[in-house]
């Protein structure tokens, strides 16, 4: 019964398109509607920019007029969580919590994990060698709880981001080690259920949740070890799942039309990509649509909108798929290198460089680069959009690029 009031708990009356509550939007799906943004700016187009003390890799999120972003000193001694003004950028408040120095892959940040919010409640996750923790804030700063979960055996650092759905705060913790999925009471942070998870390759998706079709919802997760798998919301229990991945997972899946589209690789370089069909009552045979292993990316997201997926590599190779088939409708080389994942804003494609420069592409079934803008800063962050604004985190630096009218 207390699962099935938080399942059903309206945690704020704002629509979830309105504000960009996890990594990557809505489901993580990376898409927005917001009007106006423009596909290249100068000075005059900006609304603030603030100088960060340091470093992090996490996406904005912005929930009505508070943005929040994760940061953290080098060696990763102290965690910082942010939260902004979004419509002015001035510092509201920054909680900072103490966790041990840790190795992390060149790429990669001691806070590239990204908070999520419903409106009531702030969560995050930190790790270092020896424990995992997740937390809990409420909109002034104040703790309201922070677990430790136990050892992180990761090569590279924590990656994964929380997801907030109806007041579940559900924690994917794929890694060396042993390895679980989590859902909590997100204000409490009691366990509601806890499922084991085959340790494999660390995991840095960040889970999705869909309907299932028989009136319920399930997760969906994917790991080295676990495959692509459907875990039902309110149990835990594993309904479905493809066969263990050839390589590590990185990029978090994207979800259209009752598909779910995951990619994993190694050496900065995606080798394997599958659409698999999400539906409850599918034998496990059945599931797998298609099959990609050649010019996919690694760490990079997808995007999958009006019956085409786009593939944004690491190295600068842009693919356009067919949504229900997987046949190429074009493919293209641009300049640069990309750590962070494009979103899609109306019909445009935007991702930011690793050197620090905003590459936007026409969506669609012609290939059109449509502008370049030099951020001032390198950039392996996913940008983010609410609130008339896209808003991006460099290295060192917060920006507000303000929609025109």
């Amino acid at each position: 019964m207390r699962l099935l009031i938080l399942l059903f708990l309206v945690s704020s009356s704002l629509p979830a398109q309105e504000n960009w509550s996890r990594f990557r939007g809505d489901n993580g799906s990376g898409i927005s509607h917001q009007a106006g943004i423009p596909s290249a700016w100068g000075e005059s187009d900006i609304a603030w920019k603030v100088q960060l003390d340091h470093v992090g890799h996490s996406s904005p999120v912005i929930w009505e007029k508070t943005l929040l972003i994760t940061t953290a000193t080098q060696g990763g001694g102290e965690r910082f969580l942010h939260s902004f003004n979004a419509d002015s950028g001035q510092e509201n408040w920054k909680v900072t919590v103490s966790m041990s120095d840790s190795p992390k892959h060149q790429k990669n940040s001691w806070a590239s994990s990204t908070p999520v919010t419903d409106g009531r409640v702030i969560c995050m996750m930190m790790a270092d060698d020896s424990s995992q923790r997740v937390g809990a804030w409420d909109f002034t700063g104040r703790e309201l709880w922070v677990r430790d979960l136990g050892g992180f055996e990761s090569q590279h650092g924590l990656g994964v981001s929380p997801v907030l759905h109806h007041g579940v705060l559900l924690v994917a913790n794929d890694q060396l080690g042993p390895s679980s999925l989590e859902a909590m009471n997100s204000m409490t942070g009691e366990t509601i259920w806890k499922s084991d998870r085959l340790p494999g390759k660390t995991s840095y998706a960040t889970p999705a949740v869909v309907e299932d079709g028989q009136g319920g919802h399930q997760i969906i997760c994917i790991s080295q070890s676990g495959g692509v798998a459907g875990v039902d919301l309110a149990t835990g229990k594993q309904l479905w799942r493809t066969p263990e991945l050839p390589m590590r997972s990185v990029a978090s899946p994207v979800i259209a039309d009752g598909m779910t589209f995951a990619t994993c690789g190694s050496g900065g370089n995606g080798k394997y990509m599958a659409a698999v069909r999400t539906a409850r009552g599918l034998p496990d045979s059945e599931r797998i649509v298609f099959e990609r292993k050649t010019t996919l990316p690694y760490v990079p997201c997808l995007i999958a909108s009006q019956g085409l997926v786009y593939l944004w590599g690491d190295k600068g190779i842009i693919v356009c798929l067919r949504q229900e088939t997987g046949e190429e409708v074009w493919m293209k080389r641009i300049d640069g290198a990309f750590s962070g994942s494009p979103i899609l804003i109306e019909d445009r494609l935007f991702c930011a460089s690793e050197d620090g420069e905003m590459v936007v592409l026409r969506a669609g079934e012609q290939f059109e680069e449509l502008g370049r803008t030099p951020l001032g800063d390198f950039c392996h962050s996913t940008p983010a959009v609410a609130n008339g604004h896209l808003y991006i985190h460099t290295f060192n630096s917060l920006i507000a690029v303000r929609a025109k009218n």
